[in-house]
């Protein structure tokens, strides 16, 4: 049976828990919906950390925000999906997104530092097993990548959804954490003869470039020029 998706809370932020509360810079910390999912809703790569034989490993892979709840992608050989769907009640995970959005150079090596923007998410993550929320979560990872790509190309077949695996995680224990602003130098080294500022880091794309046996012709989708 399909698990609906679950309300999202009437509360503007996440609660804070033991393992959301940094113990380091906890004024950098925000628990607050808004940010968080933009945060989210801006990448599309995430690290999603696990215990594998008593060690921990940490893989990187694709996600995607539906609502409160993030679907990640992956093979059914892999081993957090194999993990998932055997694991009553499910993996105990946890997954990280961070972007950088500057190198803060200081006077001094000490005060080096980074800009930045991240989130991160604990909690039981589950094997989606439902063929209609596996659709649409596959939809949704495509479309979170590219927006509009889903409808330009050929959904899975029976096979390839066979050969595709997706993990649930509901977005309950979340924490953001940002740092923005200068360099936070000494005072006594503000005289020091090394340049300090910050270098922005920016995303950007490049020119789409068509596959060697495109059909001629075919044309540039307007989702791509908006990139």
């Amino acid at each position: 049976m399909r698990e609906t998706q679950p309300p999202a809370s009437p509360s503007a932020a996440y609660a804070p828990t033991d393992r959301t509360v940094p113990t380091r810079s906890a004024d950098r910390a925000s628990y607050d919906r808004e940010l968080v999912h933009a945060i989210l809703d801006e990448g599309y790569v995430c690290h999603l950390g696990f215990v594998r034989d008593g060690a921990p490993v940490v893989l990187p892979t694709l996600y995607a925000r539906v609502g409160e709840r993030l679907y990640v992608h992956g093979s059914t050989g892999s081993r957090p999906l194999r993990m998932a769907g055997r694991t009553d009640p499910g993996l105990p995970v946890c997954l990280t997104v961070t972007h950088v959005d500057g190198l803060v150079l200081a006077r001094s090596a000490f005060h080096h530092s980074l800009n930045y923007r991240s989130v991160v998410v604990h909690g039981t993550a589950h094997q989606v097993t439902d063929p209609e929320e596996k659709r649409a979560a596959l939809e949704a990872l495509v479309d979170h990548v590219v927006p509009g790509r889903s409808a330009d190309s050929r959904p899975a077949n029976t096979k390839e959804l066979a050969a595709t695996a997706v993990l649930r995680l509901d977005l309950e224990e979340v924490s953001a954490k940002l740092r923005t602003g200068g360099v936070n130098d000494e005072p006594e080294d503000l005289s020091l003869p090394h340049w300090a500022g910050v270098i922005p880091v920016d995303r950007q794309y490049g020119t789409p470039l068509p596959a060697s046996d495109l059909t001629p012709g075919t044309e540039l989708p307007g989702y791509l020029t908006a990139l």
